[in-house]
Formats: structure tokens, C-alpha cells, sequence
């Protein structure tokens, strides 16, 4: 499982232009089963996914594919969490 961190670089002013494609892309990753989760970080200074069922390989290329992080309007960083024990509600987590 991932965490993904987008962060507002110094291009941060673009990101009206590339919003289009960049929801595009998270919903992509939704619907592809591959983000469990996508939205802000607060107070605003970038957003966050986390992700599932999916190689780090493979997570770095669809990050890279994301037109805010293509364009330089975010940098990302991504953050591999071992889960070992979760709510049961989160229980597929630790598959």
C-alpha cells in the first residue's frame, strides 16, 4: 500500500490549466481499482492518494503519467506502508 504526496511546487500557478487532466487521471486510478482514496492536504498546500494493489514500478509510471506532476505543477513523493493490522472495515488492506 501506498501513500502518495503531491506538493505545490514553484509552477504552482499552472494548476488551473492542468485541473482537466489531473481529475482525469484520479478518476482513472479510481476506476482502475488502484486509488482508494484521493483529496486535499490541509491547509492546502497539495493533495494525497493512497493506493492499492499495485506494484511500486508501476505506481511510479502512473505518477509520473499525472499531467501536475508532468508539468512540474506538483512534486510527488511516494510513501510504501506495510500494514499489519487494520480496523475491519479495512481488513482487505492487509492482503
Amino acid at each position: 500500500m501506498f501513500v502518495v504526496l503531491l506538493r505545490f511546487s514553484a509552477n504552482k500557478d499552472a494548476a488551473g490549466q492542468h485541473m482537466p487532466g489531473h481529475r482525469e487521471w484520479i478518476e482513472r486510478g479510481v476506476e482502475d481499482g488502484v486509488f482508494l482514496l484521493a483529496g486535499s492536504i490541509q491547509p492546502g498546500p497539495g493533495g494525497a492518494i493512497v493506493a492499492h494493489g499495485i506494484s511500486r514500478e508501476d505506481l511510479e509510471g502512473r505518477v509520473a503519467a499525472d499531467p501536475f506532476v508532468a508539468e512540474d505543477v506538483v512534486t510527488a513523493e511516494i510513501v510504501e506502508i506495510a500494514p499489519w493490522m487494520a480496523d475491519d472495515r479495512l481488513k482487505f488492506l492487509l492482503a
